[in-house]
């Protein structure tokens, strides 16, 4: 046993960073399903599924750099366009109800999920600029991860003391 780890560590590869690597992104999909069993404010959950689609935005533009496939405005399409997967979620499990929030008249949960993604956006752009401030490196080890958890985290503490949506347990009749 020991030989065989042994010899898979002499023969592996470096591993390249991902902004958003795998495991991340499967444990917030997990970690959706689990907050709406313990019944998690479906707006707090929604925080989280908007950062989930951004992050697969990030991976489709990865993916379409390595392919060398550039178009005007390909960055904005391909986030819009994985955001936008969240219409799914309305075919299916949930039933678009808008209501009047702050000057829109939208779904809440919609609205978390677009506000969500949102934040992830903005506090990976925060991030960029503070590296380049910074001489192109971070302050700290791992700030490119902290930088959008944080945002997201105060966003989903602000929704649960001040939800848009119903709790998971008053919809489902858990």
């Amino acid at each position: 046993m020991f030989i065989t780890l042994v010899l898979l560590l002499i023969l592996s590869t470096p591993a390249l960073a991902n902004p958003a690597c795998a495991v991340c992104t499967v444990a917030i999909a997990a970690s959706l399903e689990i907050a709406r069993y313990f019944g998690v404010d479906d707006s707090v959950i929604g925080v989280w599924a908007g950062a989930f689609l951004a992050i697969l935005g990030y991976w489709l533009i990865a993916w379409f750099d390595k392919k060398k496939w550039n178009f005007p405005g390909r960055d904005f399409w391909l986030i819009s366009l994985s955001v936008a997967m969240i219409g799914f979620i309305y075919i299916k499990e949930l039933v678009y109800n808008p209501e009047p929030i702050l000057i829109f008249f939208i779904d809440p949960f919609l609205f978390s999920v677009i506000l969500g993604a949102i934040t992830l956006i903005l506090a990976n752009n925060f991030y960029q600029w503070m590296k380049a401030k910074n001489g192109g490196h971070a302050h700290f080890p791992f700030e490119k991860v902290a930088v959008p958890v944080l945002a997201l985290v105060l966003l989903s503490v602000y929704f649960n003391y001040y939800p848009l949506c119903q709790q998971a347990n008053e919809l489902y009749n858990f």
